[in-house]
């Protein structure tokens, strides 16, 4: 439903994406998750025809953005991060005009409002003017707008941007029942929002994809160390360090640091440490479990710590960062391969 072939556009001399490509086929709800400045807003206007690419070309439909863009921009719903909405309108009144901006012929541009006026719950607020909703019900008009011609696609940026949280809540229900009939890519920086609402996710960092799948596939695929979480108990006048000490000298044990919340009984000797294992290591499970007790130490939890959608994202972003780094590095000081 979507294709997008290695687009790239830059803005002057920052090259905001590079080499961009992912398909969405039709009926699957995809994410687009990176930070600020990853050059997700450039690849979603890009994608919805608002930006020309200075290479690579986008496919709604079948329809290329290049050949054919306003058949393409037709197959498409947008809601952008700040909705074009006029305060003086109402919702009924705005959905209106823009039903005629698209060519809908009266009787059925009025099926439509009545169509998404309840689909996107704006009964009791059709005829308030815009300027007087709160937040929440002008997401909710700008999304009924996006929806109004019937796309196929709906492409929604930071659609829960400046929401309370049951809005959110609200939003998410909303966008999940939106896409059982339609294509939707969801862009955001906000990791629960991607997670708890799309069967895809898209990481971006750095102007380029990083990680493209579902998203408990790409935990399990997430690179880095093992990792344990230990709770053990030493003598209180011993203090953290003497544990710290012990399963350091663990076959196996990379690092050994304290977790940010200790136990609520911590002034009882008890501590929350996180083990890291050497890359490739075997399990230190039973390691750790007799270095503690060889030393008189008491554990009561060893667990391994699962990698998490958020640690894959935070190592993706850290090391796009690392190689933006080391290429301006390398054009100041003159080294091969330094960007021009």
């Amino acid at each position: 439903m979507i294709v997008v072939r290695e687009i790239s556009r830059s803005f002057g001399s920052v090259r905001a994406v590079r080499d961009v490509s992912f398909e969405l086929p039709a009926g699957q709800i995809a994410g687009l998750l990176g930070p600020n400045g990853a050059g997700k807003s450039t690849t979603i206007r890009v994608v919805t025809g608002c930006l020309c690419p200075d290479a690579g070309d986008v496919g709604v439909a079948g329809l290329s953005m290049r050949t054919s863009p306003i058949r393409a921009r037709r197959q498409i719903g947008y809601l952008p991060e700040s909705a074009p909405l006029y305060p003086e309108m109402t919702p009924e009144g705005y959905l209106d005009y823009r039903g005629r901006l698209f060519g809908l012929a009266r009787r059925t541009r009025r099926q439509a409002i009545e169509h998404v006026v309840e689909r996107c719950g704006l009964q009791d607020m059709r005829g308030r003017r815009i300027g007087h909703l709160s937040k929440g019900y002008k997401q909710r008009t700008g999304l009924a707008a996006a929806l109004l011609h019937d796309p196929p696609v709906l492409i929604l940026d930071e659609p829960t941007n400046g929401l309370d949280p049951s809005q959110i809540r609200e939003a998410r229900s909303l966008i999940r029942e939106l896409g059982t009939d339609r294509t939707m890519l969801l862009c955001s920086h906000i990791l629960p929002e991607i997670e708890r609402t799309c069967d895809r996710v898209i990481i971006m960092a750095g102007g380029t994809v990083r990680a493209d799948g579902d998203p408990d596939e790409l935990v399990r695929r997430a690179p880095g160390p093992d990792r344990y979480a230990v709770e053990i108990r030493t003598n209180p006048s011993a203090r953290i360090t003497h544990a710290v000490g012990v399963l350091m000298r663990v076959h196996g044990a990379d690092d050994v640091r304290p977790t940010g919340r200790q136990p609520p009984d911590a002034d009882a000797g008890w501590s929350r440490l996180t083990v890291t294992a050497v890359p490739g290591a075997a399990d230190l499970r039973e390691a750790i479990a007799g270095a503690a007790a060889d030393a008189g130490l008491f554990i009561r939890e060893l667990r391994p710590e699962r990698p998490t959608l958020e640690s894959l994202f935070v190592h993706l972003v850290d090391e796009a960062r690392m190689e933006s780094g080391e290429a301006v590095l390398g054009a100041e000081t003159g080294a091969e391969g330094g960007v021009p």
